[in-house]
């Protein structure tokens, strides 16, 4: 046993707490750009508060809710330094999610796990959350730092939140409302997204020996900045459709692909047929797949192939739901349509070849 006479403390564990008060206290203005009138109180207490009184408005309030990560994503801020980006990637997992069943999304929490607390880093990632709440039309009412040394390296971290939202009963979206010959939209992703993260680093770091600050003439960028490209949060697009005309059901195309997450809400007895010459993916897709000699059937079930959201509406509502979404700068098209199913096991598949 050592003869050290100094006793062990918590920072002598590795946990600064002083880091920690500061990180707090840099984080409090972004915190506040997300404020909605049903919050009580700001950071500093146990727990955040909303309002419920402000759902006696619905006749029948249902509350939806999610969580989710950003997976090895993380890895790419970290080693290009650029933190204030990954949380817009946090709020669209999640409160897309939240808003494929018509739910307006209202509150969300986030944990962020360290290594070791640098304030401006811990400031940075709850910007880019704060950020996307924003865009997200929801209040970030309070989260979680946590500092584990021995565990995670100085500059690992890791980020997961949660969120909350609401719909009126009888205007829940999903299955039961999808019939044959509705129309599937396609919404255009910004990139990859926040899913497929390991296959695509292994093929450009491990397979293609590429280096984050290459610059890619196809992306005309670099590869780290192509990479980092925050996902696109869609739940004020989604929420605007099912205001200016009649939608079925939303898809959120995360991890498993199109075809798997379309299928989510298909019923039973019914297909999605989704034309893959409607539109082409970016040049990130290609890179991966070229790079890895990656199948296509491998490609689709693992990224999002260009489409970062689906919607499911009548023939007769496809004109106003492109309008609306063009009026909101989202590029969108007709992918495909719902038919009866037949003999087919799946409840969507992705036919044809993409267009060059």
């Amino acid at each position: 046993m050592s003869a050290d006479s100094s006793g062990a403390s918590y920072a002598s564990a590795g946990v600064d707490i002083e880091a920690g008060d500061r990180a707090v206290e840099l984080m409090k203005e972004w915190v506040k750009k997300t404020r909605r009138p049903e919050v009580l109180g700001g950071l500093g207490g146990f727990a955040g508060l909303f309002d419920a009184s402000a759902l006696k408005r619905y006749e029948r309030p249902l509350l939806a809710s999610a969580t989710d990560g950003v997976g090895t994503k993380v890895d790419i801020a970290r080693q290009l330094g650029v933190y204030d980006t990954i949380g817009h990637d946090l709020v669209a997992m999640v409160m897309d999610d939240i808003v494929v069943c018509g739910a307006e999304p209202l509150f969300m929490t986030d944990y962020i796990c360290v290594g070791k607390v640098h304030p401006e880093r811990v400031a940075a990632i709850v910007k880019g959350i704060a950020e996307g709440c924003v865009l997200a039309g929801c209040a970030l009412v309070g989260g979680e730092t946590a500092e584990h040394p021995g565990l995670l390296g100085p500059d690992d971290f890791d980020v997961a939140g949660a969120g909350t939202g609401v719909v009126e009963h009888d205007l829940l979206l999903g299955p039961d409302r999808i019939r044959t010959g509705d129309a599937v939209i396609a919404m255009a992703s910004s990139g990859l997204h926040s899913n497929g993260y390991s296959l695509v680093r292994h093929v450009v770091f491990d397979r293609a020996g590429m280096t984050l600050d290459q610059r890619v003439e196809e992306f005309g960028r670099t590869l780290g900045e192509e990479l980092l490209e925050p996902t696109k949060i869609y739940s004020l697009d989604c929420l605007a459709l099912t205001r200016t005309t009649e939608v079925h059901a939303f898809s959120h195309i995360t991890g498993g692909g199109l075809a798997a997450n379309l299928a989510r809400v298909i019923p039973d007895g019914m297909h999605a047929v989704v034309d893959r010459s409607t539109w082409t993916p970016g040049a990130v897709f290609d890179l991966v797949g070229t790079a890895g000699q990656v199948e296509r059937l491998e490609l689709e079930k693992t990224l999002n192939m260009g489409v970062g959201m689906m919607a499911v509406v009548p023939a007769e509502s496809v004109e106003a739901a492109l309008t609306t979404l063009a009026d909101r700068g989202v590029e969108a098209w007709v992918a495909g349509e719902i038919t009866e199913r037949g003999e087919r096991t799946t409840g969507a598949e992705l036919v044809g070849d993409y267009a060059k």
